[in-house]
C-alpha cells in the first residue's frame, strides 16, 4: 500500500467514525425528543396529585389536632385553671387556623431544603428539568411543549416547597407535644378525659409524621420513563457538567471548580497506590485476604443493624420524638386504593351421587385493616369436570357469593373464616339462576398459611384448611372439610 493510499484509508476511517458518532448523537437527541410530552405530563400529573393529597391531609390532621387540644383545654381548666391558662393563652382553634394559613403561604415559596433525608430521585429530576428548561433546543421547538416543560418544573418545585412546609408543621407538632407532656406531668392526678385527649394528640402527631414520610417515599420512587429520560440525558456531555454544578447535593458538599479534571486529581492516591498499601498491611497470603473480607462483612452487618434500629425509631428523621407509645397501624398512611387486595383461589371437589367432579374458582376483593388483618368479599364459579378421566365434560355446576375475615395469628399463620351462599344446580346461562331462596349457606372457619413467592405478579400464596360448620344442614350435604389454594396480587 502506497503512502497516498494509506492517507486516503485513514481519512475514510476518520470520516466513518465521525459519521457514526454524529448518527449516535442524533439518535440520542431523536429518542430524547420522541417522548418528552408524555414525560412532562407524567411529572406534572404525579407531583400535582401528591401536592393536593399532602395539602388535604395536612389540613385534615391540623383540624383533628385542634379538636383534640380543645378537649384537653376543657379538661385542664376543670382540673387546674392556672396551668391550663399557661398552656393555652388563646383558643386552640385560632392557633391551628393560623398554622394552616401559614402552611398555605409557605407552600408557595421556593424550597431551600430537602428535609431530614436526601432524595436522590428528586434531585436528579429537578436538575434534568432545569437543564431542559435552560436548553430548549434539545426538545421540540413547540411553544405548547415548552410551556408543559416549564409547568412540570414549577409543579415539582411547588411540591418540594410543600414538603418543606410540612416539615415545619411536623416540628411545630413535636414541640407542641413536648409542651403538653411537660404540663400534664406536673399534675398529681390525671382524669381519664385528660389521659385520652393526650393519647389522641400523640397518635395524630405520629400518624402525620408517618404520612409525610410516605409522601417523601412516593416522590422518591422513580418510574421507568424518568429513568429512561435520565439515561438519555446522561449521554449529552453538557448535562453531566450541569448536574455536578446544580444538583442539591453539589450545593451542600461544595464541588470544586476543577472537579472531574486531571488537575482536580492532583495529590490524590491512585487505585494502584491504595491496593499496594492494603497489600502491605495484610500480606499476600490467602489468610490475610480472608481476614480483611471478614472484617468488611462484620462492618456491613453492624451498619445494617444500626440502620434497622434507626428505622424502628422513626426512620432516623426526628429522633426519639417519633417513637410511639402505642401500636401504630402499618396501613394508616396508605390511601383507600393502596389498601385494596386482589386475589383468586380454587378448590377441587370429588364427584358424588348428586355432583360430578368440579373445581370451584373464586375471585376476591379485600381491604387491608393493618397488621396483616383483612376483610373482603368475593364470588365463585363451579366448573364441572365430568365423572373421570374417561368422561371429561365441562359444564356450569353453580356459582357462589363469599365474604371473609383474616386475622393474623403468628408469623405466616392466620385465623380465617367467612359466610358464603352457593347455588348448586347446573345452569346454561346466568339468567337461569333463580333468587337466593334456592341457595345453600356455608359457614367457614379455619387456619391459613401464607407462603411468600418471589414473583412480580403473585405477592403471596395462601393455603387454607376450612371447616364448614353449616354443611350438616345442607341438602344435599357438601364436604365439611375444604382445602383451598389462593394467590394474592
Amino acid at each position: 500500500m502506497s503512502h497516498k493510499q494509506a492517507i486516503c484509508l485513514a481519512a475514510a476511517l476518520c470520516l466513518a467514525v465521525t459519521v457514526t458518532f454524529a448518527q449516535t448523537a442524533d439518535s440520542t437527541i431523536t429518542r430524547l425528543t420522541s417522548f418528552p410530552s408524555k414525560f412532562f405530563s407524567r411529572v406534572n400529573r404525579e407531583t400535582s396529585s401528591l401536592n393536593r393529597q399532602l395539602t388535604r391531609q395536612t389540613e385534615k390532621y391540623l383540624q383533628r389536632m385542634a379538636r383534640k387540644e380543645g378537649k384537653l383545654r376543657a379538661e385542664l381548666y376543670r382540673t387546674d385553671s392556672a396551668k391550663a391558662a399557661t398552656l393555652y393563652p388563646r383558643d386552640p382553634k385560632q392557633q391551628y387556623a393560623a398554622l394552616i394559613l401559614k402552611f398555605r403561604q409557605d407552600s408557595s415559596r421556593v424550597f431551600t431544603s430537602m428535609g431530614p433525608e436526601y432524595l436522590a430521585r428528586v434531585d436528579s429530576l429537578q436538575v434534568a428539568l432545569s437543564f431542559l428548561n435552560k436548553n430548549p433546543d434539545l426538545v421540540k421547538t413547540n411553544p405548547a411543549l415548552r410551556a408543559k416543560m416549564q409547568a412540570s418544573l414549577a409543579s415539582l418545585q411547588q411540591l418540594q416547597a410543600k414538603l418543606q412546609a410540612a416539615d415545619a408543621v411536623k416540628q411545630f407538632i413535636q414541640s407542641r407535644k413536648a409542651q403538653i407532656q411537660q404540663t400534664v406531668s406536673s399534675f398529681t392526678h390525671l382524669s381519664s378525659g385528660i389521659t385520652n385527649a393526650v393519647a389522641g394528640y400523640k397518635k395524630q402527631a405520629y400518624y402525620y409524621a408517618d404520612q409525610v414520610r410516605t409522601y417523601r417515599a412516593m416522590l422518591n420512587d422513580p418510574s421507568k420513563m424518568e429513568q429512561t429520560a435520565l439515561v438519555l440525558l446522561n449521554k449529552v456531555p453538557a448535562f453531566s457538567g450541569f448536574m455536578k454544578k446544580n444538583s442539591f447535593l453539589a450545593g451542600l458538599l461544595g464541588v470544586p471548580p476543577d472537579y472531574g479534571t486531571s488537575k482536580g486529581l492532583e495529590g490524590l492516591q491512585t487505585r494502584e497506590q491504595v491496593m499496594a498499601m492494603i497489600q502491605s498491611k495484610i500480606g499476600s497470603s490467602p489468610a490475610g485476604a480472608a481476614s480483611l473480607q471478614n472484617s468488611i462483612n462484620t462492618a456491613k452487618g453492624d451498619i445494617a443493624k444500626l440502620q434497622n434500629k434507626l428505622g424502628k425509631l422513626g426512620g432516623g428523621s426526628s429522633g426519639m420524638d417519633d417513637v410511639p407509645d402505642f401500636k401504630p397501624s402499618d396501613q394508616h398512611s396508605k390511601t383507600f386504593l393502596k389498601r385494596l387486595q386482589y386475589g383468586f383461589n380454587f378448590q377441587t371437589t370429588q364427584g358424588t351421587y348428586y355432583f360430578p367432579n368440579y373445581s370451584d374458582v373464586g375471585l376476591s376483593l379485600g381491604y387491608d385493616l393493618g397488621h396483616s388483618n383483612s376483610v373482603g368479599i368475593g364470588a365463585s364459579y363451579k366448573i364441572g369436570l365430568g365423572t373421570g378421566w374417561q368422561h371429561i365434560a365441562f359444564s356450569s355446576q353453580g356459582i357462589g357469593i363469599r365474604s371473609y375475615v383474616d386475622i393474623h395469628l403468628k408469623k405466616s399463620f392466620s385465623l380465617t373464616g367467612g359466610y358464603e351462599l352457593n347455588y348448586l344446580q347446573p345452569f346454561a346461562a346466568f339468567k337461569d339462576v333463580p333468587q337466593l331462596k334456592n341457595w345453600t349457606q356455608s359457614g367457614l372457619i379455619g387456619i391459613a398459611k401464607t407462603i411468600s413467592l418471589k414473583s412480580s405478579f403473585f405477592k403471596k400464596t395462601q393455603v387454607e384448611f376450612l371447616w364448614d360448620f353449616l354443611s350438616y344442614s345442607q341438602v344435599p350435604q357438601q364436604p365439611p372439610v375444604i382445602f383451598r389454594v389462593g394467590y394474592g396480587f
